[in-house]
């Protein structure tokens, strides 16, 4: 074998060492080339960062209902970590929906909004909205269980347009101890006004008033609905956009006039507008019967706990009143439509969460508004509940045995907030003596009707 030279050899291990420095520094430059097969595939299997879908959800729930809605967003946030819902309280339904009026056509509204109900026909003319039928038919998202009497009044050309959240109606409250001391049978409670006016005036003794009703819109609207008579002309607006109000209609004259007898005998004591007047007054034992929403049954019973026994009845309704039962109250959630998809799909699943029977369960239990699914009445908190509360089964059987129809569907108007209000003037007109209840319905029908005209104008 040949010898190779001390200096060939010194120059085979240089060319070698070049060789691997050559390679080396091609590895080390490696990452920053990114040109690579192999760098794009190492690129790939890293994981991106996705930030949650942030939804923001205007709401009306303050005090121990806010309280409660914050434990919702909680426990919905935890469950999904892609979507992050923001709740943010703004202020009553009135001054929440004239923020959203301020916030049309730009980006600074919220993707989702609490509305109360008779902000329905509003929210529709503003074309900001998506309707949530249109996410229930894509997924055929199964909505058999909503009460049927919730999800008719959101209901509109056979469109869900909005998700019910937090529903009620009216009840007669009465104070059972009261009617036993009176001579009354406290399991039988009053049915009709005249029943209601008898019995008044037998509760009316030793500085006890037998009734006492706040003045609230809502109220004559109930009243309606009971004897089965339309608020407003065209279905209630729901065949065709209502032109006038029926507010004057003899079932309102009716219900002022055995309203103002009372007051006059002095069997119904008159404490204003504030419906948290009414239930101290009764609370406090001075007046025997009053007029309050099913959510508000928790805390009357509570206020009343070692005093007196509370009992529920159903609203009352003249002796020859024809077929009706009681509107929904509360509130619903709608989407807005200038949101991005992701947005509105957050918010969607948000819905589709507070809706479910169990979130809907410890809902009703914890603020006393109606399940609006039937399938909570299964959960065991809903039963525990009732036993503790079986007041609460004279809302659920009002709710259930309501006859369907427009009446009771609920009249619709985009100025229904200032239709309630001369609703509620021409009441203390007739009270305060003067105006008799003919007259003052006439007055207040022709001014709402004034106002639908201009609003649907607006909106054409």
């Amino acid at each position: 074998m040949k010898r190779i030279g001390k200096r060939s050899f010194t120059l085979m291990l240089l060319a070698c060492f070049m060789l691997i420095s050559s390679a080396c520094g091609s590895n080390s430059a490696q990452p920053q080339g990114a040109s690579s097969d192999t760098a794009e595939a190492a690129g790939a299997s890293t994981p991106i960062s996705k930030e949650p879908v942030k939804v923001v959800w205007w709401h009306s729930m303050s005090g121990e209902l806010g309280t409660v809605a914050d434990k919702l967003i909680s426990d919905f946030n935890a469950e999904h970590p892609d979507i992050q819902v923001e709740g943010v309280f703004q202020g009553t339904y009135d001054e929440s929906l004239n923020k959203l009026k301020a916030s049309l056509g730009s980006a600074s509204g919220p993707a989702m909004i609490q509305v109360y109900e008779i902000g329905s026909r509003f929210m529709m003319d503003t074309k900001a909205v998506k309707p949530v039928q249109d996410f229930i038919d894509a997924e055929q998202y199964d909505i058999s269980s909503l009460e049927p009497n919730i999800k008719s009044y959101y209901t509109f050309d056979d469109k869900l347009y909005s998700m019910p959240f937090n529903s009620s109606n009216p009840i007669l409250y009465y104070n059972k101890d009261a009617f036993k001391a009176a001579g009354l049978d406290p399991e039988n409670p009053p049915k009709t006004y005249e029943e209601v006016a008898d019995a008044a005036k037998q509760l009316t003794k030793d500085g006890q008033t037998g009734a006492s009703f706040a003045i609230y819109g809502w109220f004559i609207e109930q009243f309606f609905a009971n004897q089965g008579v339309e608020l407003l002309n065209n279905g209630n607006g729901r065949s065709e956009i209502a032109t006038a109000s029926q507010v004057n209609h003899a079932a309102g004259v009716k219900t002022l006039e055995w309203w103002k007898a009372m007051l006059d005998n002095k069997t119904l004591l008159n404490l204003g507008r504030k419906t948290d007047d009414t239930k101290k007054a009764f609370a406090a034992g001075q007046v025997a019967m009053m007029l309050d929403s099913t959510a508000s049954l928790r805390g009357i019973v509570s206020a009343s706990e070692g005093k007196f026994e509370v009992g529920t009845a159903f609203l009352p309704k003249p002796s020859d009143g024809g077929a009706g039962g009681v509107i929904i109250g509360g509130a619903s959630l709608w989407l807005l439509n200038n949101k991005t998809e992701a947005e509105q799909q957050g918010a969607w699943e948000f819905m589709k969460y507070l809706a479910e029977p169990k979130t809907q369960a410890y809902w009703h239990v914890n603020t006393g508004y109606f399940p609006v699914t039937t399938k909570a009445y299964d959960e065991t908190i809903v039963k525990e509940n009732l036993a503790k509360y079986p007041q609460f089964q004279t809302a659920i059987d009002q709710l259930h045995q309501t006859e369907p129809n427009q009446a009771t569907q609920g009249a619709v108007m985009g100025v229904f907030p200032e239709a309630r209000q001369i609703t509620e003037t021409a009441i203390e007109e007739v009270l305060n003596g003067k105006k008799t209840p003919q007259e003052a319905l006439d007055s207040a029908a022709q001014e709402i009707t004034s106002k639908i005209e201009t609003y649907n104008k607006t909106v054409k």
